[in-house]
């Protein structure tokens, strides 16, 4: 029964629905507070084809960052964005709260398993 994720607070950040600039911004916003598999500044690429476009991110909240400068201003989406959180229970709703603390959050669904939790969440500006 072994974990597919190195570290239990680890959580895993997929986001679709949007446009790279806006995917940008939410990896941007959620690299101010944790540490992630993803550099400052990293534009994620947009397919060519026809499927639709969901780019990955994996944050760890286990040491979140303090006194770092805060994304507040700028984390103004240009439209609605899905995103879906992976990872331990408590993992997964401190990255919510994180979230919430920066745009209007809509659960749209959750799976609850042994060990994990998905969480399925639309984000807007406020």
């Amino acid at each position: 029964m072994g974990s597919e994720r190195p570290h239990p607070e680890s959580v895993s950040v997929e986001l679709s629905g949007c446009d790279r600039h806006d995917a940008q911004i939410v990896f941007d916003t959620l690299g101010a507070y944790f540490t992630s598999d993803r550099r400052s500044g990293d534009v994620p690429e947009a397919s060519s084809g026809a499927r639709p476009t969901v780019w990955l991110g994996t944050f760890d909240v286990a040491d979140p960052r303090e006194g770092g400068a805060r994304p507040e201003a700028t984390a103004r989406l240009g439209a609605s964005v899905d995103a879906d959180l992976q990872g331990g229970y408590w993992a997964v709703d401190r990255v919510r709260t994180t979230l919430e603390s920066l745009f209007t959050v809509h659960d749209l669904s959750t799976v609850s398993g042994d060990q994990e939790k998905e969480l399925h969440v639309r984000l807007e500006s406020r």
